[in-house]
């Protein structure tokens, strides 16, 4: 593995602008050795550390099969596309390389050719659609949605078009032998290396697809690149949920059947009518109450009892129904599997007491779901790693608090894990500068967008934007946006105005903007060079202690003699800050100033865990010197 590495190595003779980085080097040898012991392995590798070769070099090399997940389906396809190629080049590898997404990313052809024959169902829109992705059917050779190039990946369309893990028909469906699921399926058990995300990965382990079994293949390597998202994911898949467009899709697939299959049995449109008609009388008074809370408490307001009552009536009456129709149509068994099993998980919903689980609720005009979540997935993820043998590596920029791993391993029951924390090669000292200012306001202090405005635009005007505000909330996000756009005659870029790569292409394109941004700016952004050369965060990103799973595993840290703000607040907050940060240096050419407006970072005692966990920027609580340092930077 050091050949590969090396200055002189495979690597550096095979591909441009290769630099052999001893970081890289220690972290490859380390993956191989877990790989030859069978060793589970957690790797922090600071960004720059070139962390995604590091692990397929190993992979590639090891001559096993091998499952790669990712923190998100763009992750996927960079590295499907791009990463693998050049290492599968530059080793000169001959086996068999698969990329497997989830089932919503493949057309379903049950769903195409019942909704082709009952198009007037929709609108004159979606039918319009409905012809261009028929057209594109007859072409495709994957199902990708992806790939479709006349109708966008986000098209109403498509949630028509594709199927889930509870209204996919199996082995029962009359297309089963051309399904693009299946196909998928099929390459990914015959590749050596098979690219798959946290979220389809956990999904597989915690579903057992009806009629041909799991996704993803068993493997003798399973890596996890962003591997900080795993254990949140995770506690959401092994938990359940009951959302309302799961429910609206059963009434609407029912109401398809009875237009299209069964239609002797008018008694199909009544129940799916009633179900429809309760699932919309319940979203608007869920919508009276706060967007999201415990479920306990939800489920004891008096008008969210009532509608509850009338949603359980409709589920029985397409109990009732269902049963008429059964044997004369799949899809209608499929729906009254669905009823029973939607039936059993509300029952399961309304009991909110269970110790050792979240219940909670989210909702906004259009939506609801219920959840309950399992406090920790420790036992969980030990069964998972004792059941299915072999090397499991876990690597991210962002795992340690206070330079140790321990968070994140107790959390997903890693204990016999070996772990290293790997630097970043950049020159922070040189590259950075961090800056906390003076005078800047609380965080709850009224009128507090108006006055870091104030303070803060003669710094981004100065380096002429090309600066990333990221927030902590909508609301700061959008108080900041009406300030700045009254103020500056720079270009403002907002988080919702557009879909986010529409927005980060206007960034660099335009190439002196300020964009200001929320929750999914903080990571897995990556612009490199003079277009981003300012980060700057409006607090200390802390969760709402009112948030219900930060709360339920807060009562449930205090319960166990723990110190639920050490314990499971500030070590939260630290991996979201680190990320955050992460955004500015991303090349070893790259600089930039990092300003963090929240007094609590110098002012608290847990402010050094915060420091400890970030770069070694040098530090300032002068504007002044962050804009010198900008202007000698260009």
């Amino acid at each position: 593995m050091i050949d590969d590495f090396a200055e002189n190595g495979l690597l550096a003779k095979t591909i441009d602008g290769f630099v052999a980085r001893a970081p890289q080097r220690n972290m490859a040898n380390k993956i191989t050795q877990s790989i030859q012991k069978q060793q589970p392995l957690v790797i922090e590798a600071g960004t720059g550390t070139g962390k995604t070769f590091a692990y397929l070099v190993p992979a590639l090399r090891s001559d096993k099969k091998v499952i790669i997940s990712t923190g998100s389906k763009n992750l996927q396809e960079q590295l499907f596309n791009k990463d693998l190629p050049i290492i599968k080049k530059a080793l000169n590898y001959t086996g068999k390389i698969s990329l497997l997404k989830g089932r919503a990313n493949y057309l379903c052809l049950e769903r195409l050719y019942h909704q082709y024959a009952a198009a007037g169902d929709l609108d004159k829109d979606l039918r319009v659609e409905l012809v261009r992705v028929k057209n594109w059917s007859i072409k495709t050779k994957d199902g990708d949605i992806s790939k479709c190039t006349t109708v966008t990946e986000d098209n109403a369309i498509w949630p028509i078009l594709t199927s889930t893990n509870d209204s996919c028909l199996g082995s029962e469906c009359e297309h089963y032998s051309d399904c693009y699921v299946v196909k998928a399926r099929k390459r990914a058990l015959n590749a050596d290396i098979v690219v798959v995300n946290h979220h389809l990965f956990l999904a597989d382990v915690v579903v057992k697809d009806t009629g041909f079994g799991e996704l993803i293949p068993k493997a003798d390597v399973t890596i996890f690149d962003e591997a900080h998202q795993l254990p949140d994911l995770a506690c959401h898949y092994f938990g359940q949920q009951l959302s309302s467009r799961q429910l609206f899709d059963l009434a609407k697939e029912i109401n398809l059947c009875y237009r299209t299959e069964v239609r002797d049995l008018s008694q199909l449109q009544q129940c799916a009518d009633k179900l429809q008609k309760s699932i919309q009388d319940l979203r608007i008074v869920i919508n009276q109450q706060n967007s999201k809370g415990n479920l306990g408490y939800l489920f004891n307001q008096p008008s969210v009892k009532q509608e509850l009552s009338f949603l359980c009536d409709a589920l029985n009456f397409c109990h009732e129904v269902l049963l008429l129709a059964s044997g004369r149509s799949s899809t209608l068994d499929n729906c009254f599997d669905r009823v029973n099993q939607y039936n059993s998980l509300l029952k399961k919903l309304l009991e909110t007491n269970v110790a050792g689980f979240s219940y909670w609720y989210e909702s906004s005009y259009n939506y609801f779901v219920f959840a309950l979540t399992p406090l920790s997935v420790a036992d969980k993820f030990t069964e998972l790693l004792t059941e299915r043998k072999g090397s499991w590596i876990f690597t991210s920029a962002t795992l340690s608090v206070d330079n140790k791993l321990d968070y994140f391993t107790k959390r997903l029951g890693l204990t016999n894990a070996e772990s290293l924390i790997l630097e970043s090669p950049f020159d922070y000292l040189h590259q950075t500068i961090l800056c906390v200012p003076r005078y800047i306001p609380s965080p709850n202090e009224p009128n507090n967008a108006i006055k870091l405005v104030d303070i803060l635009l003669p710094v981004i005007e100065a380096n002429k934007g090309r600066c990333f505000f990221l927030c902590t909330s909508y609301a700061m996000m959008n108080a900041l946006a009406k300030q700045f756009r009254e103020l500056t005659k720079l270009l403002v870029l907002v988080q919702g105005e557009t879909s986010k790569v529409k927005l980060l292409e206007q960034f660099i394109h335009n190439g002196n903007a300020l964009l200001i941004a929320t929750s999914s700016f903080w990571e897995g952004i990556d612009v490199r060079g003079d277009t981003l050369s300012c980060v700057i965060i409006d607090k200390l990103p802390f969760t709402s202690p009112e948030d219900p799973l930060i709360k339920a595993r807060m009562e449930d840290c205090q319960l166990q003699g723990g110190d639920p703000f050490n314990e499971v607040q500030l070590p939260e907050a630290v991996i979201t800050l680190k990320q955050g940060v992460g955004r500015l240096i991303r090349h070893h050419n790259d600089s930039g100033a990092i300003i963090i407006c929240d007094n609590r970072l110098v002012m608290k005692p847990y402010g050094a865990t915060f420091i400890n966990s970030l770069p070694p920027s040098p530090r300032t609580r002068d504007v002044h010197n962050v804009i010198n340092f900008l202007l000698t930077k260009k």
